[in-house]
Order: structure tokens, then C-alpha cells, then sequence
């Protein structure tokens, strides 16, 4: 069996965390390796959970099947995920360089399989980002978005992928590395000495020179690229002109009352100072009409999983435009 060469690293966070500028920064060792965002490792693990994929080939089939077939392996699912590890090990070499020993896999929608990761690469290093949750829904709106409150389309990242990522952090946080954003950008020397400590790199990292990465790849985040060409504190209070009306703020105090003082806690931030500071910005009734009605909209949205009813009769229209073609 020959010696692993490759060591895997990962970043969990939500979307708009700053992970794009983290897998930057990291990238300037040269002993890591990276691209833009895989994704790869989403398949192969939801392939283990029952729900959550709609597929023609029937997902709820493959999962039965699969489950069928760890039954008859002397691990049971272990031994899946270890087949899996080292697929992944595979890929992972043929994307780094010959003389780089880790690859940087940064992929947001990764909280949705977390602890699957947690169990597959168990020897691992993994970085859990955390950052202002209000910063993160202002800036999925305004990114995503276009300023309007669709906020809806990101609910599998907000509650979802958040869940499982405390979820998934609490249980390991003992030999995890866990850092904030705001951390981040307010000393960013002293949170790379805690980064070459926690990766077992020497003085590698160089804020001098993350604004030359270039990421290869479709996916990822190409706002990021172009903003973060310098660590700057503008962006901390920049939430704070986006949530900016009673709808927009009453719906951010549900969803911080949702997630609690005490997971808050757990990543670093005060549920009484996060409401303290919703209350006093700015407020303005402009956009409060639409933003209501977009949210009445994404309630029935997500209930009737419309996306998937608009999958289908796109579907529809496309076959039967092919076959007028013939």
C-alpha cells in the first residue's frame, strides 16, 4: 500500500463567510494546493442519507441499495467511506503539485454533509469559519440576489447547513481549528500564526501576495476575486445598509433568536449585542411591500418545492422542441 502523499484540508462555512479570501490567503503556501470549488464530495456522501436529492434515477433507490450493500461489507459503512477517502486521496493528488502535500478543498455547501466529512477524512484538518450572521444574509442578497429579499433561496444554507455545522463543530471541536471573520480582517497576522501552527507550515503564508492567486475553475466565488485585494474592515458594518427596514430586521431577529445565545456562544458572538446592534441601524420603510410579499412568495416556494415543478415543465417544452426538430 503506498503512503498517502496528499493531506486533504477543508474550510466549513456558510455561504459568504469569507471563505474565498481564507482559501486565498492559505494559498499562497506553497505547500498548498487548491481550486476554485470541487463539490465533488457532495454525490458520493448524500448517496447515505435517505432524503434530499431528487433525481430521475430514483435517489430513495440508490440509498436502499447502498445500504443494502454496506450491510454485506465487513465494516458496514465504514468501509464505504474509506473507499470513498481514498477515491477523493486519488483526485485530490492529481489536481496538487508534485511538491505540494496539501489540497484545500473550499466548498460552502459542504455544511450539509459535514460530520459525513468528519467521518471520512477523521485524521484530517479541517477549518470552521464563522462570521456575523447578519453580515452573511446581507451579503447573500446583495450577491446573490441583487439587493432584493430572496432570501428564501438560501434557506438550505441558513438553517440546513448551519445546523449541521454547529452540530458537527460541537462535537469535534477539540482538535479543530475554528477562527471568525472579523478576526480575520481586524489582526490578520495573528490569526496566519495560528493557521502555520494548526497546519504545520513555517512562516509560509504571505498577505502580501493573496491578491495573485488566481482560482482555477467554474464555481467559487469570482465577487470575492475581485474585492478582497487588500484585508480591509469596511465590509464588518456594510449588513447594516441592506438590513435596513422593519421587515428585513424582523425577519433577522427570528433567524437570530432561531440559532440562540447558546450557539452563538459556541462561535463567538453575543445574541443581546447582535440584537442591540440590529435596533439601532438605520431604519427606512422603503422595499418593506416587496420584501413581504417576496417572503409570502418563498414560504409557498419552498412548501411546493417549486423548483423542481419548473425543472419539469422546462423539461417538458425542451423534449418537445428536440422532437419537432427530428
Amino acid at each position: 500500500m503506498t503512503e498517502q502523499r496528499i493531506k486533504p484540508i477543508f474550510i466549513f462555512s456558510l455561504p459568504r463567510s469569507g471563505s474565498t479570501l481564507l482559501q486565498r490567503i492559505l494559498a499562497t503556501s506553497e505547500d498548498i494546493s487548491t481550486t476554485s470549488e470541487p463539490w465533488i464530495l457532495l454525490p458520493f456522501l448524500y448517496a447515505l442519507k435517505e432524503k434530499g436529492v431528487y433525481a430521475e434515477y430514483s435517489h430513495f433507490g440508490v440509498y436502499k441499495a447502498l445500504q443494502d450493500l454496506c450491510k454485506e461489507m465487513s465494516n458496514g459503512e465504514e468501509d464505504y467511506l474509506h473507499a470513498v477517502r481514498t477515491a477523493m486521496l486519488q483526485i485530490y493528488d492529481t489536481l496538487a503539485g508534485e511538491n505540494e502535500k496539501y489540497f484545500l478543498d473550499k466548498t460552502p455547501r459542504y455544511t450539509l454533509i459535514a460530520n459525513e466529512l468528519e467521518k471520512t477524512f477523521p485524521d484530517d484538518k479541517f477549518i470552521y469559519l464563522w462570521r456575523n450572521p447578519l453580515s452573511i444574509v446581507a451579503s447573500i442578497v446583495e450577491t446573490f440576489y441583487d439587493g432584493k429579499w430572496k432570501i428564501f433561496h438560501s434557506k438550505v444554507d441558513l438553517y440546513d447547513g448551519m445546523e449541521n455545522l454547529l452540530s458537527t463543530f460541537e462535537s469535534h471541536s477539540g482538535r479543530r481549528f475554528a477562527i471568525k471573520y472579523e478576526d480575520l480582517v481586524v489582526d490578520p497576522e495573528s490569526s496566519l500564526v495560528r493557521l502555520e501552527r494548526y497546519l504545520n507550515l513555517e512562516d509560509s503564508l504571505n498577505l502580501d501576495t493573496f491578491s495573485t492567486v488566481k482560482l482555477k475553475g467554474l464555481m467559487g466565488d469570482p465577487t470575492g476575486i475581485k474585492k478582497y485585494r487588500s484585508i480591509s474592515t469596511k465590509s464588518l458594518d456594510g449588513w447594516k445598509s441592506v438590513i435596513s427596514n422593519p421587515w428585513r430586521k424582523h425577519w433577522c431577529r427570528r433567524y437570530l433568536e432561531w440559532i440562540g445565545e447558546e450557539r452563538l456562544s459556541f462561535m463567538g458572538y453575543e445574541l443581546k449585542e447582535l440584537l442591540a446592534e440590529l435596533d439601532r441601524a438605520p431604519n427606512r420603510w422603503m422595499g418593506v411591500v416587496p420584501d413581504f410579499f417576496y417572503s409570502l412568495y418563498g414560504e409557498l416556494y419552498c412548501f411546493f418545492e417549486f423548483k423542481i415543478i419548473k425543472d419539469k415543465i422546462w423539461g417538458k417544452l425542451k423534449n418537445r422542441k428536440m422532437r419537432k426538430h427530428d
